[in-house]
């Protein structure tokens, strides 16, 4: 059995073990067993990575594989990885241990929820170990429908129109994916191999389509303008596990694949329409702030707020210089694991208040110290202070943006930029109405503060956030050179 397909057999074991236990007790430790097994085994194999890269390894992927799947279409079952799909592994790894640990509480169905929690991680390793484009649409598409049942049957308020709106654009998004990867294989010499079609040189006129509908299609993942609509709804109505999921790791499938392989396969095209999508981009960047701005629910300002901060990434990716594209990597990760914990802030203080109202609470940091604590931390990280993760990729990304010559292109990263200051005053209004101040409602004063799972989960994320603030040296090893072979590709 090969290394990565370990990372796709533990989920699936724990997934198929979970259907054979009935106390919902034993299920959660299972979930929890299974999903903290994934984390050891995924930081193993970083460990393991590096030190085969420190060794002399240079190939682009490592670890690949490859078993013949359905060969009349030449379709296969290959996989590899590298720094930055490695990256996007540990991030996965990490948020799916802290989704299970503050679905704790959940009583309705537990089997199931916990089943769909597990195998939309398996969807999301197969999509970042995949090099075959077949099968990559196939891990895309399986993390769609338990996204739905997970909203459909244990969201909150209008939890089917949400579900349905959800499922709908992202299966848009996935047909748009398909007739991109569709028009490569017939047009590139009748191959899924991404490998393969990273190395022929494409006419423009290919080019130019594959890369509208792929990126486009990616795009409608990362909530881009004006594809975004799902994404408040989705997260409002979602459980908290889901919502993590869905702005911790499934966001990032598209910012991904639009770098992996809409940019990375096509690059004439990139270089050529790239600037349609800085425009939408920069929309999106300002837009969803100042959306957020008007948002009054916890969790509707941060849905709006990844709008926003998904931005950035598309941006990083669209302006093709190195360290655009090096500080989107940072963004997605970044976000990721901010995200996460904003999510599980929100999902904790609605447990206990039964409102998401902001102006409602008040008195948070008072009465629940660490649940406060953790959504200080989480918004001090969104609005980029030094020392978190948002702070050294959000720069990365302006740095980087500022590099590609042109007016154009200097001013959408002038207006990326402003958008901090809109960011700051929404997460500072948002901690001084819920966390600061004293408790004006009495039925709050009860109120207890964090139990020992969801402080082990506040904690592992918030160590993520610190460790890419202080140490991005870390992120950038990792990834560096697998941004020099994509820039590399973008600069012929």
């Amino acid at each position: 059995m090969n290394i990565l397909t370990v990372l796709l057999f533990i989920p699936l074991v724990t997934v198929l073990s979970i259907l054979f236990v009935r106390n919902d007790r034993a299920i959660k430790w299972m979930a929890f067993g299974g999903s903290s097994v994934q984390l050891l085994f995924s930081i193993w194999l970083t460990g393991h990575y590096m030190s085969l890269r420190s060794a002399g390894e240079t190939a682009p992927m490592l670890f690949q594989s490859s078993v013949a799947w359905f060969e009349p279409l030449n379709i296969y079952f290959r996989t590899g990885i590298d720094g930055i799909s490695l990256s996007m592994i540990l991030l996965t790894a990490l948020v799916v241990v802290a989704g299970v640990l503050v679905s704790w509480k959940i009583e309705k169905q537990v089997k199931e929820f916990f089943f769909l929690i597990l195998l939309l991680s398996t969807g999301a390793y197969g999509f970042f170990i995949t090099t075959d484009l077949f099968a990559l649409f196939f891990f895309l598409e399986l993390a769609v429908i338990p996204k739905y049942l997970l909203i459909g049957v244990w969201g909150s308020g209008k939890k089917d129109y949400s579900a349905m709106k959800l499922a709908l654009m992202l299966m848009f998004g996935s047909a748009l994916v398909f007739l991109g990867i569709t028009a490569l294989y017939f047009l590139g010499g009748h191959t899924w191999n991404i490998l393969e079609i990273a190395n022929l040189h494409l006419p423009i006129e290919v080019q130019r389509v594959a890369y509208v509908l792929l990126f486009t299609g990616f795009g409608v993942f990362t909530a881009m303008f004006p594809f975004h609509t799902w994404a408040p709804d989705g997260h409002s109505s979602a459980p908290t596990a889901a919502s993590m999921f869905l702005a911790g790791i499934s966001m990032k499938l598209g910012g991904y694949g639009a770098l992996r392989v809409a940019s990375w396969l096509l690059p004439d095209a990139a270089h050529e329409l790239s600037w349609i999508f800085i425009i939408l981009a920069s929309i999106a960047i300002i837009y969803g702030a100042f959306a957020t701005l008007m948002q009054t629910d916890l969790k509707y300002m941060n849905a709006y707020s990844s709008v926003s901060h998904c931005g950035f990434v598309v941006l990083g990716i669209s302006m093709l210089t190195k360290a655009a594209i090096l500080g989107a990597i940072m963004q997605m990760v970044s976000h990721g694991v901010m995200t996460a914990l904003f999510f599980a802030a929100i999902g904790m203080i609605y447990d206990r208040a039964h409102t998401r109202q902001a102006k409602e609470l008040g008195g948070m940091l008072k009465q629940t110290p660490f649940i406060g604590t953790a959504f200080i931390i989480a918004g001090l990280c969104s609005l980029g202070l030094p020392g978190f993760s948002g702070f050294v990729s959000e720069m990365t990304i302006f740095i980087g943006s500022w590099e590609r010559i042109g007016a154009g292109y200097r001013i959408a990263t002038v207006l990326a930029a402003a958008s901090i200051v809109v960011t700051a005053v929404y997460i500072l209004r948002a901690i001084g109405f819920a966390i600061w101040g004293t408790i004006t409602n009495k039925e709050y004063l009860g109120l207890k503060d964090a139990s020992w799972n969801e402080r082990l989960a506040v904690v592992m994320l918030v160590a993520g956030i610190v460790l890419i603030g202080f140490a991005p040296f870390l992120l950038t090893r990792l990834v560096g050179a697998d941004v020099d072979i994509i820039f590399a590709s973008l600069v012929k």
